[in-house]
């Protein structure tokens, strides 16, 4: 016996990062070493890790893996510039039952025009080789994605949420759709033949990096927190960033609600409720900010993505 025969193809995996090498220099060692820049003073490095989810299980139905790479890195960066960081290089871990070269590479491609429409560094990342004890070992399809992110941003710039006060506007901005969320229902929707997929290509829309336009709001703009809309939707996500003794009136009329939510919410009959309660229902990212500072930080955001002021902060 030997590794190949086993499902581990060593070769192929050689060949791999030989390819990706072509694509991102720095990577081939065993690690990956960044210097932090000088002009901070007192530097803070902010750090997150996600992954796609079940999403995935939609590029392998689709045989289309040319965007789920963006996913995994506006997972994670989305996370991470809530706190105003800029984000600063990015790993990857892809994990697959047997390594498929075309398969992988749209994936790193995708990985690749993330970290590029974040203004980061691919740094480095783990492609692992799991087959399964006996034939046929594994397949190329059995796949899951993780990544990790870190920002860096000066001590004194950090957005925390302590200065929220009663009286702030929530102004939030579009998501491309479901995003990287609620995909467990929606498998199982799949499965039950509520929906189709060849009806619903929109499923596989990436993730909105909002990167670039926090990066533009933290030049000037007084932002007082942020929040990623993710699993959980507004209820369970914005009210993190608030200080204790604070809660949000949240206007869902504020906004029109993309159409691939009411497709879902009607085939599966799935209530009101539980729509704001897994979906982002189209909105991605949130700002708070103060009301005087309101139509300036709107006419910020314009450029980049739709936005609307969705809600208030109120006492308790």
């Amino acid at each position: 016996m030997n590794y190949k025969d086993s499902g581990v193809d060593i070769e192929s995996g050689r060949e791999f990062v030989e390819k990706i090498k072509e694509r991102v220099p720095c990577i081939g060692g065993f690690n990956g070493i960044m210097k932090i820049p000088g002009k901070y003073n007192h530097p803070v490095l902010v750090s997150g890790t996600d992954g796609v989810g079940t999403k995935i299980s939609i590029a392998r139905i689709l045989g289309d893996y040319t965007t789920i790479g963006i996913d995994l890195v506006a997972m994670c960066v989305n996370d991470v510039i809530c706190s105003g960081a800029n984000p600063w290089y990015f790993l990857d871990y892809i994990s697959t039952g047997k390594l498929d070269q075309d398969i992988l590479g749209n994936i790193l491609e995708g990985i690749i025009k993330g970290c590029e429409m974040s203004d980061m560094q691919l740094l480095g990342g783990e492609t692992a080789e799991h087959p399964l004890p006996g034939p046929p070992y594994g397949s190329p399809t059995d796949i899951d994605l993780a990544g990790f992110c870190t920002g860096i941003i000066e001590e004194d710039d950090l957005i925390t949420g302590s200065g929220i006060k009663s009286g702030d506007v929530v102004i939030g901005m579009e998501s491309s759709g479901v995003h990287s969320n609620g995909y467990s229902l929606i498998n199982d929707m799949i499965w039950r033949q509520k929906i189709y997929l060849r009806e619903m290509p929109e499923l596989l829309t990436p993730t909105t990096i909002y990167a670039p336009v926090v990066k533009e709001l933290m030049k000037t703009m007084p932002i007082m927190g942020m929040a990623h809309i993710t699993g959980g939707g507004i209820p369970e996500n914005l009210p993190r960033c608030l200080p204790e003794g604070l809660k949000l009136d949240i206007d869902y009329n504020a906004w029109p609600v993309p159409e691939v939510f009411t497709k879902i919410m009607m085939a599966g009959e799935v209530s009101e409720e539980e729509m704001k309660r897994v979906f982002n229902l189209g909105i991605g990212f949130c700002v708070i900010v103060p009301p005087w500072a309101e139509d300036d930080v709107k006419m910020t955001i314009i450029p980049y993505h739709d936005c609307w002021t969705i809600g208030h902060v109120l006492d308790k």
